[in-house]
Parts: structure tokens; sequence; C-alpha cells
């Protein structure tokens, strides 16, 4: 990495304006991926994320379904900047990763210790944010813009079918990313004396 964790952490910001270019071959784009997933942790080892890399036509396809879907939703006279907003800032972009769950280790977790099993659901989406942080931090540090996204579960149907997702995956959040084409706004820091605690 090009900077200490720490500072790629601080750096990491929502970029809504984006390029639609990489600093990046796919390959290492794949190899974020690939070495996220595999080291981030997860709770009783479930390694219950699953993710699915959307590049080039298939990156533009997942934007084209979810502004299908929300034109039979949004009223008329407000749908032209729903558009134009998901053309902008997420379409216009290099490529999009949706994040899932599988929910069938999660059920065997359930299953196996009864008295967690109301916690294993909550469990698992503790891992995926682990998941999103991990990649939205280390794609930014490579010359990546990004931003999470829950456009679930309005589109999961649909996305499902035309990527064919498995049926047992459940649709956690959707990050568009590319070369940013601007700046992210101010971000303002509430006191840290408020937010941790050291008795």
């Amino acid at each position: 990495m090009a900077k200490t964790f720490l500072e790629a952490m601080a750096h990491r910001r929502s970029y809504y304006a984006l390029k639609n270019e990489s600093p990046i071959s796919d390959k290492e784009i794949i190899n974020i991926v690939n070495e996220a997933v595999k080291h981030v942790p997860s709770a009783f080892n479930s390694q219950s994320t699953r993710v699915v890399v959307l590049l080039h036509e298939k990156h533009q396809r997942v934007w084209d379904i979810t502004k299908e879907i929300l034109q039979g939703i949004v009223p008329a006279e407000a749908f032209q900047a729903t558009k134009e907003k998901i053309e902008g800032a997420f379409q216009s972009g290099y490529g999009t990763i949706l994040f899932y769950e599988d929910q069938r280790p999660v059920k065997t977790l359930q299953e196996q210790f009864p008295s967690y099993a109301p916690n294993f659901p909550v469990w698992s989406e503790h891992t995926n944010a682990m998941h999103q942080f991990a990649i939205w931090t280390l794609l930014e540090d490579a010359g990546f813009g990004a931003s999470v996204q829950h456009y679930n579960p309005l589109i999961d149907e649909r996305v499902a079918k035309e990527f064919d997702i498995p049926s047992d995956w459940k649709l956690i959040a959707e990050m568009p990313f590319g070369a940013p084409a601007g700046e992210p706004g101010e971000k303002e820091y509430q006191p840290l004396n408020e937010r941790v605690l050291v008795p």
C-alpha cells in the first residue's frame, strides 16, 4: 500500500463524481477484492460474505436495471433528477461491487448454536460491513473514488436474475467506483471526547 493503514483509513471518503477510468488493471482490482475477502474476519469464522465484481458492460447494466425499476416507483416529475444522480455519480464510474451475505452458513450456525441464534444475522451484517470498509479503503488507496449505496431490496430480484446470483445470497449494498471526477465534500467530526470513553 502507498499509505499506512491509518493514512488510508483517514483518506477514505465518499466520492459522488466518478469517471469511467481506472488507475490499475482489472486483474489488480480483482486481486484487491480477493485479498480482502480472504483476510477480513467473520463471526465464528463463518466466511459468509459474498462479493460480485461488475466491470464494463455489466457495471453499466446494474445501473440500467436500477433506473428501470426506479422509473416505475419514483413520481414522473422527480425521476429526471434520480436518473441524473445515478448516471453522474454511480453509472459514470468504472465498476460496481455488490456485497452479499450467504444465508446458508448463517442458518447452519443458528442450528449449531441455538442460544446465539438471534445474533448470527446481526453478526453477519457486521462481517459484511467490514468487507465493505476494507475494499472501499483499498480501492481508494489504489486511486479510485467510491461510495456505498443501498438500492436493495428494490433491485434484488432483477439483479439476481441478470447475474445468476444464488438464491441464498442476500444483497446488502452496492459500491460504485471509478476515477474521481471531483473532490468529496467537507467532513465534519464530532468531538472525540463525546464518542470515546476511557474510564
